[in-house]
């Protein structure tokens, strides 16, 4: 068990009377007190600057310094000050024991002084003390908890004050943010329904709108819409031409003029490129939407001015009506879209209205389409090689590979057919590719069957859309070392109409080629009419005749004068030239003549599989062919 000992009171007695030091010191150690004593002041003082005591017993008149001094001395000093001093003193006039009492003391005994008085009245002024000590301490947490209330009351409404200012400001900063939201939600949603060049509606507003005229027509019968696909007939050449800004001045003006023939049933939008489109609703005759579209028609007829350039552009629209129960928005602009191009196919500039048989060479598009991405993945395509020799003695022999389509249900379908398709969809890549690694290998094949095939080419067609992928030069740099076949092997076909829409990009990924060594050659010449004043920019070695003016030589002169216009212009470029198409002997006499170098068509031989095609190969390597040979070809 533990048990705590109270500290006794420490009382220093400062006397010069040993006697009455000694009998002090004996009473008050008796009495419990821990007693220090000192005979003189100087003693004394130095007593209580290495320990305080708790209580003083001072004589007034010591040897060395008066009781009063030692007194003020030790009031004087905030240390000592608040150690309670009762004086000793024989003297007993009420003056001096003022004095003492207002330097500080707190009490007086006088001599001679009874025991049990001495006790008593240090243990009361003891307690005071301790009392007084206490209340003091009291006093001052006191103050220090007001003063700390205070500072608290003063922090806690400096807070507030600060507080409220935050949240004035947040406040406002919120409602600043949150008016921006908006905005930009606004903006958004603006942008996101509309085309920021014209202002427009774009294609998102236009699909929405088209879902819910179609939910309309499902819970009303009577209700019936109409929809015109407008595409600009002459807007790829005005923006190649005259650059893409003054492209984008041309759509916002015919934006304008559309705008201008809104009527409440009427609704216009933006698809992209030159496409638009023009909703009509609430109308009780087709005739009414045909006339629309003649007015939009006519509304492109007036000249557009752009900048110091007058330009005129047509437009062919395409429509369609609720009546064909539509499900899907985009089987409307489907519809609308290839009524337009039968339009543009019928002369532009006019309308065309959807028919069954319309709609039904549109499922079979579609359906063609699907039948093309199993074929890519069941390899059901091969490819053909057409000879193509040097005039007028065929010493020289190259091939045109031509895809061919194995349909397992339909047959034999022709390039015409899906080529067109594979370009609409992008299947065009992967199936040029495989056109080229299967060319590439045969030519591999070939190599190793006949020595002399080294000096022979193989002409491949290419669509623009497989020049504009990323990397297609590198791409097929790769294919040549990976099957070891010489660039000057592999001949690469362009129509002239994919070149004449291609921009600086495509001229460039030509000579990046054409750094390798690949060749190029102009497919179908002469049937865009317009490539004469471009032809120079591209870098092209071979330039085939289109077969539609082979088949006109022998109507008139005026024919072979073209002709030859056309190899004149060849040579002076740096070009050979092919002339496609042959079929008799006049016609192989006539070019010869005019210097074509290359011919090609059934004079000499049709597109050969591979194995009759390396028949052929084997026939025409053991000997040249001779002049007696050209003679006996049919005329």
């Amino acid at each position: 068990m533990n048990t705590s000992v109270k500290p006794r009171n420490r009382i220093l007695i400062i006397d010069d009377n040993s006697i009455n030091l000694d009998l002090l010191s004996e009473l008050l150690d008796y009495a419990g007190f821990e007693v220090w004593t000192a005979l003189n002041g100087q003693t004394g003082l130095e007593i209580i600057s290495q320990k305080i005591p708790d209580l003083i017993l001072l004589d007034i008149m010591i040897s060395d310094w008066d009781g009063f001094e030692i007194c003020a001395y030790l009031k004087a000093d905030p240390t000592y000050a608040e150690i309670p001093i009762i004086f000793i003193t024989a003297l007993s006039e009420s003056k001096e024991k003022v004095k003492g009492l207002k330097l500080g003391a707190v009490d007086y005994i006088t001599k001679p002084f009874a025991q049990s008085e001495i006790i008593a009245r240090i243990n009361l002024h003891l307690k005071l003390h301790t009392l007084n000590t206490q209340l003091k301490h009291e006093i001052h947490q006191k103050k220090q908890v007001e003063q700390a209330l205070c500072q608290l009351n003063l922090e806690l409404e400096q807070r507030v004050e600060e507080r409220t200012t935050q949240l004035q400001k947040t406040l406002q900063e919120l409602q600043q943010a949150q008016k921006k939201l908006l905005d930009r939600e606004q903006q958004l949603h603006y942008k996101a329904y509309h085309d920021l060049l014209t202002g427009l509606p774009n294609r998102a507003w236009c699909l929405n709108q088209l879902q819910t005229l179609i939910e309309q027509t499902k819970t009303d019968s009577s209700y019936r819409y109409g929809v015109l696909f407008l595409d600009l007939d002459r807007f790829n050449v005005v923006n190649d031409s005259l650059g893409h800004l003054l492209g984008d001045k041309l759509l916002q003006q015919v934006a304008q003029r559309l705008e201008s023939r809104l009527t409440p049933n009427l609704k216009v939008a933006r698809l992209g490129g030159d496409e638009f489109v023009i909703i009509v609703e609430n109308f009780t005759d087709n005739q009414e939407v045909i006339t629309i579209a003649q007015n939009i028609l006519e509304v492109l007829n007036p000249v557009f001015k752009l900048n110091q350039y007058e330009v005129y552009i047509g437009g062919s629209i395409g429509i369609t009506f609720s009546h064909f129960g539509y499900d899907y928005p985009e089987d409307i602009l489907r519809d609308a879209d290839l009524a337009m191009y039968s339009a543009k196919a019928n002369g532009k500039g006019r309308y065309q209205l959807l028919t069954s048989e319309l709609q039904q060479k549109a499922i079979y598009c579609l359906q063609l389409e699907n039948d093309l991405r199993r074929a890519i993945q069941n390899q059901e395509f091969s490819l053909y090689y057409q000879p193509i020799l040097s005039l007028p003695t065929s010493g020289k022999l190259g091939f045109e590979a031509l895809i061919r389509w194995h349909h397992p249900q339909k047959g034999m379908i022709p390039p015409d057919q899906f080529i067109p398709v594979a370009e609409e969809t992008g299947l065009i890549i992967e199936l040029g590719l495989w056109v080229i690694k299967t060319a590439l290998n045969q030519i591999k094949i070939w190599q190793e069957q006949f020595p002399g095939f080294s000096e022979i080419a193989i002409n491949v067609n290419v669509s623009p859309q497989q020049l504009m992928i990323p990397c297609f030069s590198e791409q097929v740099q790769k294919l040549l070392l990976d099957f070891k076949i010489k660039s000057d092997q592999i001949k690469f076909e362009i129509t002239e109409s994919s070149l004449l829409k291609t921009g600086s990009h495509y001229i460039e990924v030509l000579r990046q080629l054409k750094k390798l060594g690949i060749q190029f050659c102009i497919d179908d010449f002469g049937m865009g009419y317009s490539s004469l004043n471009r032809l120079h920019e591209f870098p092209i070695d071979t330039l085939k005749i289109d077969r539609s003016f082979i088949n006109r030589i022998g109507s008139n002169q005026k024919e072979i004068e073209l002709i030859r216009t056309i190899i004149t212009l060849a040579h002076g470029l740096g070009m050979d030239v092919v002339a496609e198409g042959i079929e008799t002997k006049s016609q192989l006499n006539q070019l010869s003549l005019l210097g074509c170098e290359w011919g090609q068509g059934f004079l000499f031989s049709k597109p050969l599989n591979t194995i009759d095609a390396t028949q052929y190969i084997a026939e025409f390597f053991p000997f040249q062919w001779q002049q007696e040979r050209v003679k006996a070809w049919p005329v």
